[in-house]
C-alpha cells in the first residue's frame, strides 16, 4: 500500500477510515450527473439558495480593497455588532469579548473540539460533521439515540445511562453537541426540554457546544430557545450567515463564548489555533457582514420572508410525506424532513434493498430522487432518509429570484407550491410512485428519463 503512492505516505492519524462528508460528496454527484444531462430532484443538500441581499452585496464589493489581515478573531467594530445583535434578537447578554468569528461555523465548531475535553458526546441522528471532527482530533465519541416518536429529543435517562457506561469503560465524555433546529431532522427542542438539559449540563459540568446555525429558520410552532440562557458559564453557541441570509459559500461563522474567566481562555485558545491555520476571515466578508448585523429593518426583513419561504417548501414536503403514511418526525425549522421506511422492509428487500445506502440509491437510480441516507447522521434507526428542500425549483440564481420575485408579490403558500414549484410537485408524484409500487409489490419501476431541467 506504501508503494502505491510513493514518494506519499499518508500518516494514520485523522485519515484513516475518514470519509468526505456525504452532503458535500452527493451535491458533487448531482451537478455532475446535471451536467451530463441527467435529470435529478436534488433533495440532499441544505443550502439556502435565495438570492444574496442587495445591501450585503455592496457593501461585500465596496469592501475589495480591504486586503490586509485582520485579528484570528475577527475585527472589533464587527465583534461589536454581533453582539448587539445577538442581545436585540436572541435577548442574549453578550459582551463584544465573547464574540469570535471564523470561516464558517464548522471551523469553530472543529477549534473548539480542539481546544475543549477528551470525549465527545454526540446524539443520534446528528449533523454529519460531527463525528468525523473528533475522529481527526483522535478524540472518542459517545453517541446518545434519540427516538423518533420523542420528535428525537434527548431523554435525560438515556444521556446520563451512556455516559455512565463511558466512563465505566475508563471514557470521560466531557464536551455535549447540542443542536437545534436540528440537521437532521428538522425538529427543535422545546423550551422545557432544553432548560432540563441545561440543568443535567450543570449539574454533570459539560461543556456544551450548541450548534445554533439554523435560530432564524424557525417555523414559529415551537421557539427556540439556545440552552446558553440556562446555562451561559458552560455554553458556547455557534451561527453565522449560510441559512438565514443565504451566504454558505461567504464562508463567515460566529461563535458566542461563556461569561466569566473561561470564555477569554477559551478566546485564547481559539486565536492560538486560528493564527495557525486560518489567520483571519476574508477581510472583505468581515465588512460585509457589519451590514448584516447591523439590524437594517430591510435586511431583517429579508430574513423573515427567507424564513416563510423555507416553511412553506419544507411543510409541503412533510405533508407529502404525511399523506403517503410515511412515517416522519414534525419538522419546526431548517429545511429537512427525515422518513423512515422501516414499514416496507420486505418488498425493499425484494428488491435487492436492505439498508438505508441501499435506498438512497435506488432512490436516485429508479426515481431519479437525490436523497442522503439516515446512516450518514448517525441514525440509531435504519431504512430512513434525510431530505432537503432548498435546493428543488431553485438551482439556478435566476430561478432562486424568479421564486423570491414571486412570493413577494403573492406569499399565499399553497398558490407559491402550484405556481412555482413543479420540479417539487413532481417530486411529490414520485414518492407516490415509489410507496405505490411497494405496496402493489411491483419489482421495479421503469421511468423514463427527462431532460435535465436544473
Amino acid at each position: 500500500m506504501v508503494e502505491r503512492f510513493k514518494p506519499l505516505r499518508f500518516s494514520r492519524a485523522g485519515i484513516r477510515g475518514l470519509k468526505a462528508a456525504a452532503t458535500v460528496a452527493i451535491n458533487d454527484r448531482v451537478h455532475e450527473m446535471w451536467a451530463a444531462g441527467q435529470n435529478v430532484y436534488h433533495l440532499a443538500f441544505g443550502e439556502s439558495r435565495f438570492p444574496v441581499h442587495p445591501r450585503i452585496a455592496e457593501a461585500l464589493g465596496a469592501s475589495a480593497h480591504k486586503r490586509s489581515y485582520t485579528h484570528p478573531l475577527g475585527i472589533p467594530e464587527l465583534r461589536r455588532a454581533i453582539a448587539e445583535y445577538y442581545q436585540r434578537r436572541f435577548e442574549m447578554d453578550v459582551t463584544p469579548e465573547q464574540v469570535v468569528v471564523g470561516p464558517g461555523s464548522k471551523s469553530l465548531i472543529y477549534s473548539c473540539l480542539m481546544a475543549l475535553g477528551e470525549e465527545v458526546i454526540l446524539p443520534q441522528p446528528s449533523w454529519v460533521s460531527y463525528a468525523p471532527q473528533a475522529h481527526i482530533l483522535g478524540k472518542p465519541v459517545t453517541f446518545v439515540p434519540t427516538r423518533p416518536e420523542m420528535n428525537y429529543e434527548l431523554e435525560l435517562d438515556v444521556l446520563e445511562a451512556r455516559i455512565h457506561e463511558s466512563r465505566h469503560n475508563w471514557g470521560n465524555p466531557e464536551v455535549f453537541v447540542v443542536n437545534s433546529p436540528k440537521n437532521p431532522t428538522g425538529t427543535v427542542m422545546r423550551p422545557e426540554t432544553v432548560e432540563a438539559l441545561a440543568g443535567f449540563a450543570r449539574e454533570h459540568e459539560l461543556m456544551v457546544l450548541s450548534d445554533e446555525i439554523y435560530a432564524l429558520t424557525v417555523f414559529n410552532s415551537i421557539p427556540h430557545v439556545s440552552i446558553s440562557r440556562f446555562y451561559p458559564e458552560g455554553t458556547v453557541v455557534f451561527g453565522g450567515l449560510s441559512k438565514s441570509l443565504p451566504l454558505g459559500g461567504w464562508r463567515f461563522g460566529t461563535a458566542i463564548l461563556p461569561p466569566g474567566n473561561g470564555g477569554p481562555a477559551l478566546a485564547h485558545a481559539i486565536s492560538n489555533i486560528a493564527s495557525n491555520i486560518w489567520t483571519c476571515v476574508t477581510a472583505p466578508v468581515q465588512y460585509a457582514a457589519l451590514v448584516a448585523y447591523s439590524g437594517d429593518p430591510d435586511i431583517e426583513e429579508y430574513i423573515e420572508v427567507c424564513r416563510r419561504m423555507h416553511t412553506i417548501r419544507t411543510r409541503f414536503l412533510y405533508q407529502t410525506m404525511v399523506r403517503l403514511g410515511i412515517p416522519c418526525a414534525e419538522p419546526a425549522g431548517a429545511f429537512y424532513v427525515f422518513p423512515c421506511f422501516e414499514k416496507w422492509r420486505e418488498p425493499l428487500a425484494a428488491r435487492g434493498v436492505r439498508n438505508d445506502q441501499d435506498l438512497a440509491l435506488y432512490l436516485l437510480e429508479s426515481y431519479e430522487i437525490a436523497t442522503l441516507p439516515g446512516s450518514a447522521f448517525h441514525s440509531a434507526q435504519d431504512l430512513c432518509l434525510r431530505i432537503s428542500s432548498s435546493y428543488i425549483d431553485a438551482a439556478t440564481d435566476e430561478r432562486a429570484q424568479a421564486l423570491l420575485a414571486a412570493f413577494q408579490e403573492d406569499p399565499d403558500p399553497d398558490r407559491f407550491i402550484v405556481d412555482h414549484h413543479p420540479r417539487l410537485q413532481k417530486v411529490a408524484e414520485r414518492f407516490g410512485e415509489f410507496i405505490a409500487d411497494l405496496e402493489q409489490d411491483v419489482p421495479y419501476a421503469d421511468h423514463r428519463p427527462e431532460l435535465a431541467i436544473v
